[in-house]
């Protein structure tokens, strides 16, 4: 089972190289957090911020791209827990078909907050972390 989430906060140090991005239950009170890069953690805060620079940086390129392509990204799950290593997909909707792309999390999700995709946690990573 699909568990809802929202990024509940981006925990950036800058003398650190690991950064945290906290996730939350939208319909409950779990939450937990994943490590991330500097570089994606930045991704992420000027998506959510809504910051642009003067070039498509990777993320911003990646979504002109699904969307030149007359594709619709409908959806981001965490779906698997190896090794302290989260594992992602983006759910891709291309001429009325769902295609799966492996992703890290913290990409699909700085991909994804611009346009306020819905992110999921399969419940037994859920279960795992919290």
């Amino acid at each position: 089972m699909l568990i809802r989430m929202d990024l509940a906060r981006i925990i950036i140090r800058e003398n650190d190289e690991q950064q945290i991005i906290i996730l939350k239950e939208r319909d409950g009170n779990r939450q937990f957090p994943i490590v991330i890069g500097i570089y994606e953690a930045s991704a992420i805060d000027r998506r959510v911020k809504g910051i642009q620079t003067p070039r498509p940086m990777t993320h911003d390129l990646m979504a002109r791209v699904i969307e030149s392509l007359d594709c619709e990204l409908e959806q981001i799950v965490i779906h698997d827990l190896r090794d302290h290593t989260f594992f992602a997909k983006l759910v891709i909707r291309q001429n009325g078909k769902l295609v799966e792309v492996d992703a890290r999390p913290s990409d699909a999700i700085a991909l994804g907050v611009a346009g306020e995709v819905p992110l999921y946690v399969e419940d037994k990573v859920l279960n795992s972390v919290t």
